[in-house]
């Protein structure tokens, strides 16, 4: 008489169903993220975006700035950051160029397994300023296929005095005061400092650029009607695919 070993066959059951639900929800899925520019007069420098670990961030708020995180803020270099990714295995993009007010890039595809695991992060040097930058942090990535849309706000790196000053010596360099450029340009020249030194020297929420309208003088090389800004700076859009 034939007989069947209960055990050897509930097991084999219940191995198929794990195999199953584990294959459904760790299949590899494609993430591509848009990063607007909401604001009126300024640049974000080339914008890094990432997929990583929960063991990996670029920033943290309330945290001081690494170095790679300040050569980022206060010149628009990425590169240390990029290491650090590199180093943690992470998946990511940047933009080949400066993106201009209104104007959007498209990440490349971004490889996720599809589960939980993966966190988005991003960040781009706002010009002009002094420390600066647009910024996400470990935001979950969903594992559900969709369309999701979320706002990016404006960081100061708490490492320059956000004193609005263009032209000074070697600005953009860590440790050197002074904005690198205003792309847009409407900038004017002779301000005599708009700002002290933070008073938070953690990564904190940007208070926005003050200006002025007079281009020959004033508190700021900056101009008010053209450069302020206020939050949210960036919409950004996450297409999960499978």
């Amino acid at each position: 008489m034939k007989t069947t070993n209960k055990k050897v066959t509930t097991y084999l059951i219940g191995a198929v169903i794990a195999l199953s639900l584990f294959s459904g929800s760790a299949h590899a899925q494609k993430v591509t993220v848009t990063v607007q520019n909401l604001t009126n007069g300024s640049h974000f420098t080339p914008v890094l975006v990432a997929a990583h670990n929960q063991n990996t961030q670029l920033f943290k708020a309330g945290t001081p700035a690494s170095s790679a995180l300040q050569a980022m803020a206060e010149g628009g270099n990425t590169s240390g950051l990029q290491t650090a990714l590199d180093g943690a295995g992470a998946n990511y993009d940047s933009a080949s160029g400066l993106l201009a007010p209104g104007n959007s890039f498209t990440s490349a595809q971004i490889n996720t397994d599809g589960t939980d695991n993966f966190l988005l992060s991003l960040v781009g040097m706002i010009l002009p300023s002094n420390d600066g930058f647009v910024g996400l942090s470990n935001w979950k990535i969903p594992s559900k296929a969709g369309t999701y849309t979320l706002n990016a706000l404006a960081y100061d790196a708490g490492t320059e005095a956000n004193d609005e000053l263009l032209g000074l010596d070697n600005p953009g360099m860590p440790g050197n005061a002074g904005i690198p450029a205003a792309p847009s340009g409407h900038a004017g020249a002779g301000g005599t400092g708009a700002a002290r030194e933070d008073n938070n020297k953690q990564v904190h929420i940007h208070p926005g650029v003050l200006g002025d309208s007079n281009p020959n003088g004033g508190i700021s090389d900056l101009d008010s009607r053209v450069h302020r800004w206020l939050n949210p700076v960036a919409k950004i859009t996450v297409t999960v695919t499978d």
